[in-house]
């Protein structure tokens, strides 16, 4: 679910801290992608096109189509993408995932009166709600990825929590995943739309959090607050106060402690126990790995392997699989050469043009220094010449 209603309100409050960017652009970007949001986008797009995928043992294989090829279209564009996987998830998620549960089985219900009514609208919409990422797809999709080369990383919790922490110690550009909690939790950038089907033709969303928090004029402890205010995960929200409000009030008292204290709690009812202090704690203090003892490693695909997985074990078409390894190892080496400015990170592209200037001042003054002793030379060698 993420953050509700936060994309929207950085578009229309703080504009600048969003760049729409072809996907061309993350050439030799390393980028940390939340994989179970990823799976999830890939199930819902095979079967908003009726294509829902299963070998000849009834097994779903949406999943690992969808991971195959997108993966390889990054590759292609020179991105090297790492997954992350969610862990277990914390205790204040557990009242949210009930509510999942139980939204599974209203559409469950209502799938089969859509089924019985013959409604191929409201079929579409009720099968895409019960859509779930299992432990299976999950396992399925490590074991390709790790077969084709790319990296994966298992997430003690929250899979976007790692991703923003792989990010803020610089082990890769960017953030990748649909949830706006990735930034919350402290990604420095976070990237939408990167695992989207190409068909949507959809730009990827560059958001960056210093320019959110600049443009709304919060602090990093203001902005989860505000996050919090909006929904989240992991606890209710205040009834009654919308996405405008939410930033009117936050800018005004600085903290939930203070709107607490000020709101008409008869107007807006505060939740019995609100748990929000311990939502702040988790989105300032997530349990990750150390992002320091993670090695990403890129490693050069295994091509039988890969071809033995699925079109063996998967029932995929071997002609097509191949197709698709051959693009992997043509751009594998590409992707891992990596951006030419990754090499001169020293280097800030704001002092060049004074540096410039400085080189040019330097050879000028060199120029005419030699100019100087010529003509002094020429001028001594006429004195001292006999007169004819």
């Amino acid at each position: 679910m993420g953050i509700h209603g936060l994309h929207k309100l950085i578009g229309d409050n703080a504009p600048h801290a969003i760049k729409a960017n072809d996907i061309k652009t993350y050439f030799g970007r390393k980028v940390a992608i939340d994989a179970s949001m990823s799976l999830y986008q890939f199930l819902i797009a095979v079967r908003s096109e009726g294509q829902q995928l299963m070998n000849e043992a009834g097994e779903t294989t949406s999943h690992l189509m969808g991971m195959f090829y997108r993966t390889i279209r990054m590759v292609e564009n020179g991105i090297k993408p790492c997954y992350v996987f969610d862990g277990k998830p914390p205790t204040l998620k557990s009242g949210e995932l009930a509510k999942r549960l139980e939204r599974r089985k209203e559409a469950n219900k209502n799938l089969e009166e859509a089924q019985e009514a013959g409604n191929s609208v409201d079929i579409d919409k009720f099968t895409r709600r019960m859509v779930k990422v299992t432990p299976q797809h999950n396992s399925e999709c490590k074991k390709l990825l790790q077969l084709m080369g790319i990296p994966v990383v298992e997430a003690p919790c929250e899979a976007e929590a790692q991703c923003a922490a792989l990010a803020r110690e610089g082990k890769v550009f960017a953030a990748a995943s649909e949830d706006m909690d990735t930034l919350t939790f402290g990604a420095p950038i976070l990237l939408r739309h990167l695992t989207f089907s190409e068909a949507k033709k959809l730009p990827i969303n560059e958001m960056h959090l210093s320019k959110v928090r600049e443009e709304l004029g919060l602090t990093m402890e203001e902005f989860i607050d505000l996050c919090i205010l909006l929904g989240c995960d992991y606890c209710e929200s205040i009834k009654g106060i919308g996405p405008h409000r939410a930033l009117e009030l936050i800018k005004k008292y600085r903290s939930l402690e203070e709107i607490i204290k000020n709101i008409d709690t008869k107007k807006y009812p505060i939740p019995e126990n609100w748990p929000y202090k311990d939502a702040r704690q988790l989105f300032l203090n997530p349990e990750v790995e150390n992002p320091k003892e993670i090695e990403l490693k890129w490693e050069s695909p295994n091509v039988e392997a890969i071809v033995n997985y699925l079109v063996h074990d998967k029932g995929f078409n071997e002609e097509r699989v191949r197709k698709g390894t051959d693009k992997l190892v043509k751009h594998f080496k590409v992707a891992v050469q990596g951006r030419l400015d990754g090499f001169f990170t020293t280097i800030s592209t704001s002092n060049i043009p004074s540096k410039r200037k400085a080189e040019d001042d330097k050879k000028e003054a060199t120029k005419s220094k030699k100019t100087k002793t010529a003509e002094t030379k020429s001028s001594g060698a006429k004195k001292g010449r006999p007169k004819k």
